[in-house]
């Protein structure tokens, strides 16, 4: 079966990344795989929720989270809705679906004192790699951006007059956030290494392998955690907890929420309002410390 019309939908009207279209694509074809084994459907669109159902039984069965099996049907009401709108189906199989409860994580920011000795591990080396991860760094955490928005930076995004950075976020919304002076000097010393790459064949974007090519998702990941791995215990390391520890940092030391909202490029106050949680944490501690009648 093909999903080409509801991919369309998906990346030019909703304008989802190619990383969100894939995933939902991925739980469709797993969805109609499941009901073409167990209940001969040549497609889904004729499905009823008692097969659904099913499918969702099948998911927690074989150890699949709560949260991932939401995920999934997440993507199947995205499906339904578009089948309903292009009056494809006069009923949404999944309009009277509940989510299944999770339990609620608290992602946990690193220390300043964690990102400070990572510093000190790249400041100690002088190579293109080297000015590359901590450029890469050094970037996560001044401006909370995220892994995609990282990948896709250009050359010409970055304003050394302005010292400022054009990010294209979600759903090609673009944002300008400032670059604090360190970060513009680490820019200076890596592109002078970036200049003596062999070859270099992706020439817009900023970040390069040392092959001169675009640098990828899991490589960025890998650089983040390995770093981390050397000054942290935390168990999650990776470029959304330094986003994490950007937001969090920033309203321990008295931010606005709503200027913190813009930063992250946050579409709602609710998206942020997650990063409160441990700055209120640190109040109740502050407040148990220091109250006189404590």
């Amino acid at each position: 079966m093909s999903f080409q019309a509801f991919t369309d939908y998906l990346q030019l009207e909703k304008k989802y990344s190619v990383h969100t279209v894939t995933a939902y694509l991925k739980d469709l074809e797993d969805f109609q795989k499941f009901a073409s084994e167990e209940y001969q459907y040549s497609e889904i669109v004729t499905v009823n929720y008692s097969i659904v159902r099913s499918w969702i039984v099948s998911l927690v069965d074989s150890g699949i989270s709560n949260r991932t099996v939401n995920r999934k049907i997440s993507s199947l009401k995205t499906y339904y809705k578009f089948l309903l709108k292009t009056e494809q189906i006069e009923i949404n199989p999944l309009a009277k679906h509940k989510a299944l409860k999770t339990s609620k994580k608290i992602q946990v920011p690193f220390s300043e004192m964690e990102i400070e000795n990572v510093m000190e591990l790249l400041e100690q080396e002088d190579s293109f790699e080297a000015l590359r991860d901590r450029l890469i760094v050094e970037l996560f955490y001044s401006t909370g951006i995220r892994r995609a928005e990282l990948i896709n930076i250009k050359l010409n995004d970055v304003s050394f007059a302005q010292k400022t950075i054009k990010v294209l976020g979600k759903r090609n919304k673009e944002r300008i956030i400032p670059l604090l002076p360190a970060v513009l000097n680490t820019f200076d010393s890596y592109l002078s290494f970036r200049t003596q790459l062999e070859t270099i064949k992706d020439s817009d974007y900023l970040f390069l392998t040392n092959k001169g090519v675009k640098i990828y998702e899991t490589l960025v990941y890998r650089i983040i955690n390995s770093y981390f791995s050397k000054t942290s215990e935390k168990v999650k390391k990776s470029p959304h907890i330094l986003r994490h520890s950007f937001a969090t940092h920033l309203l321990n030391e008295g931010a606005d929420i709503n200027a913190v909202k813009e930063l992250l490029g946050h579409s709602s106050l609710a998206s942020t309002q997650v990063y409160t949680q441990n700055s209120i944490a640190k109040l109740k501690e502050v407040y148990k410390n220091a109250h006189p009648r404590n």
